[in-house]
């Protein structure tokens, strides 16, 4: 059974004829100890869809309108606020991409972390636990830096003790929203390596957003793209990288630079992620899409299973779209 199970999720912010639709008709699963990355330009809705796993979204304005999110079998949609108070932590933790703004500047980091501990497992509130979950991280004389601010340390750092005191309750889902973000590219690869290793040794499931590709072929087992509010490919993580299907993935491959690529600049994918009540009829990437027919912009394409384990939202995916190559190439 999977640990996280979202089916076909709507979230709106507002209510009646104005309500705008943030996410739509998502559907998403996680496996124990595996890993699921989301993946999309900023705006598609990952962050929104990855905040209701555990009902973090300030209600008004989001409003569930349809879906169902499954976490270890309960509805979490249908939990009463003591029970939530409980998986939140202790079930399903979460990374956020601003250490800095997440972690409370006015207070010892060793601190924050027994606040965590006491909340979910007050039996190992001791600073000898702190100790242990900060050695846990990587981060180098815990004993010394338990007494730190957040002002003291650098960026990775901040973000390693955000793990930790993620950790501290030992959540079966650890939710990682783009953890690298305001990391340098030496930070961003020790982080992600950090996660692989967390997972492999905990044996706790990661969800992991990320607006990079490029990031994803260290960690993932299995992809999710995301645009516009909705998933618009799944597979396999290794398959996804060496072939992907729809043109929007196919777009977000060819903006990843590469090692022996020689290009005096990096290809853009022409054109903005659509605003909330701005979508276009048909399918949602139409305008921006090099292979775009005129039916496109009439019909909205539903998610088909086009190959084992593979969901694509394209009804062009194999015609005349070559496959495995790049989504502009000549």
């Amino acid at each position: 059974m999977p640990l996280l199970e979202i089916r076909n999720l709507q979230i709106d912010f507002g209510r009646g004829p104005k309500a705008l639709r943030a996410v739509d008709g998502v559907s998403l699963s996680v496996e124990p100890g595996r890993t699921l990355c989301l993946v999309g330009e900023s705006g598609s809705g990952k962050s929104v869809t990855a905040l209701s796993i555990a009902r973090l979204l300030a209600s008004p304005p989001a409003v569930h309108a349809g879906g169902e999110i499954l976490l270890a079998g309960r509805d979490v949609l249908k939990l009463r606020p003591a029970d939530l108070r409980l998986i939140r932590g202790g079930l399903v933790s979460y990374v956020f991409q601003e250490p800095g703004a997440s972690l409370n500047p006015v207070f010892r980091i060793g601190n924050q972390i027994k606040e965590a501990l006491k909340l979910h497992r007050p039996e190992a509130a001791t600073e000898a636990e702190v100790v242990r979950l900060l050695k846990l991280v990587g981060i180098p004389a815990p004993e010394t830096r338990i007494r730190s601010y957040p002002h003291e340390l650098s960026g990775g750092m901040q973000q390693r003790v955000m793990i930790a005191m993620a950790l501290a309750p030992q959540p079966k889902l650890l939710v990682a929203d783009e953890p690298t973000t305001a990391l340098d590219v030496t930070i961003q690869a020790q982080i992600i390596e950090l996660l692989a290793r967390l997972r492999q040794q905990l044996g706790m499931a990661i969800l992991l957003i990320t607006h990079n590709l490029g990031i994803v072929g260290d960690i993932a087992d299995e992809v999710a793209v995301m645009y516009a509010g909705q998933i618009v490919e799944t597979a396999p993580a290794r398959e996804l990288l060496q072939r992907p299907l729809h043109p929007y993935t196919q777009a977000l491959m060819n903006s990843v630079p590469g090692l022996d690529s020689d290009a005096d600049r990096l290809t853009a994918i022409p054109g903005a992620v659509p605003r909330l009540g701005a979508f276009p009829k048909g399918c949602r990437f139409h305008p921006r899409c090099p292979r775009v027919r005129p039916e496109c912009s009439q019909t909205s394409p539903p998610l088909v299973e086009v190959e084992p384990k593979r969901w694509v939202r394209c009804p062009y995916w194999n015609s005349d779209m070559r496959r495995g190559k790049a989504w502009n190439d000549e």
